[in-house]
């Protein structure tokens, strides 16, 4: 281990050293048993892959197990807390710690560390920390990889063990909370796709259905083309990009790669008035649909302000009198599928206004379109709040890293003051 200065990562505290992975504990390559020997399988010993390590910094869930036999042909089970760090393919750098005893396959170095020298859990996240310095000890490969004595080279920054251990259990506290969030939001990722489910077929407080042209509905609905409820479905454009006369006006223009959620309360680029006459594009009114019939075929979204769009896109004039909007919204949502079904040609796949107009919807009276899309749009309302509540905790993650696995910010460590 080395003193002093590290040299990938700037100055360090007094007390730190620099260790190598090789300094820290026993790294070990990972091997997959042969697969064509059935008794190497179907056994009880987990058998992780990169697949398995997903946002968690543990490893909870895994695909394939080994047998005992099997693990000894994969080199042997690792003990619960070994550190794993994916050093083949397009994931590398990607790394988390086993919850079990288990084995792993070629794609895998593990760590199993000295408690004397190292925390694992520090360690994992000294590891994260350095990813994109990791993954430049790969090369440039048609199939990158880090050798095991390459990985058992790469340096972290090691601060005394009480430290370390500080260090990871502030982390940990992050990311116990990120994890919770994550799990409210796969609950009410659940919850939303069987409300889907159930109010775009059954309706709300239905009990007599009937078979239709869209499937199994409640007999008070209709079946209706999307162009009955629609008057009219306007083509996009974009202004020349080489005459600086059409961009950075007042108007908003997007294109289909703008869409990203339910609603869109904003251009991608602003256009002029000049822009929006002499071009192919037009002004699509607020309160109506997005949908992507080019590029992206398939997304849809409700655009909150008057917006210009590009030919990527058709924009929708709902009859308000007819059809809700969001509703209309939730079902395309929901039929993905038959949308892209109507995506016509070879080179650039699109989808004909005639076509998009006769796709067939089921049709609750309006009230009930409205009930249903208030129930769902609560729900995304809901989900979004939690992603942002996961993104703001993911970003104050990032910063603590970079304070705390630097040195530049110090935790306190009990009974030996604030070092």
């Amino acid at each position: 281990m080395e003193s002093g200065r590290m040299r990938e990562s700037g100055e360090m505290p007094e007390g730190w050293d620099v260790a190598k992975l090789s300094d820290i504990g026993e790294v070990s390559t990972g091997k997959t048993p042969s697969t064509s020997n059935y008794v190497y399988w179907n056994g009880e010993v987990p058998f992780i892959t990169p697949i398995d390590i997903q946002d968690s910094i543990y490893v909870y869930k895994i695909e394939r197990h080994v047998s005992l036999e099997g693990a000894k042909q994969a080199g042997g089970i690792l003990p619960k807390g070994a550190v794993l760090v994916v050093c083949i393919g397009s994931t590398i750098g990607k790394a988390a710690m086993t919850t079990m005893d288990s084995v792993t396959n070629q794609q895998i170095n593990s760590i199993i560390c000295n408690k004397e020298v190292a925390s694992p859990n520090y360690a994992l996240y000294a590891i994260l920390f350095k990813g994109e310095l990791l993954k430049s000890y790969s090369g440039i490969a048609t199939v990158p990889i880090i050798k095991k004595s390459l990985f058992e080279q790469f340096k972290i920054p090691l601060p005394p063990l009480p430290e370390q251990c500080r260090i990871a259990e502030v982390l940990g506290t992050v990311d116990s909370a990120i994890q919770k969030v994550g799990g409210a939001i796969e609950s009410t990722e659940r919850l939303k796709k069987g409300l889907m489910q159930r109010l775009l077929t059954r309706g709300i407080g239905h009990e007599r259905f009937k078979e239709s042209e869209v499937g199994r509905v409640p007999e008070e609905w209709e079946v209706a083309r999307l162009g009955d409820v629609a008057d009219d479905f306007v083509g996009g454009g974009t202004p020349s990009t080489t005459n600086p006369d059409y961009w950075n006006g007042k108007i908003a223009w997007m294109t289909s790669s703008h869409i990203n959620g339910r609603i869109v309360n904003s251009g991608q680029r602003l256009i002029t008035e000049k822009g929006l006459k002499e071009s192919s594009t037009h002004l699509i009114p607020k309160d109506n649909l997005l949908v992507a019939t080019r590029v992206g075929i398939g997304k849809a979204a409700i655009n909150s302000i008057d917006v210009a769009i590009s030919q990527d896109l058709t924009g929708v004039i709902i009859k308000k009198n007819k059809a809700n909007a969001d509703y209309i919204y939730w079902f395309l949502l929901t039929n993905l599928h038959k949308l892209k079904s109507l995506a016509q040609g070879s080179t650039i796949k699109g989808i004909l206004k005639d076509d998009l107009a006769n796709l067939k919807i089921p049709l609750p009276p309006l009230s009930e379109q409205r009930r249903i899309a208030e129930i769902l749009s609560a729900v995304d309302r809901k989900l979004e709040l939690e992603r942002r509540r996961k993104e703001k905790l993911e970003r104050v993650k990032m910063g603590l890293m970079n304070e705390l696995l630097t040195g530049r910010k110090r935790v306190k460590v009990e009974n030996d003051g604030n070092i």
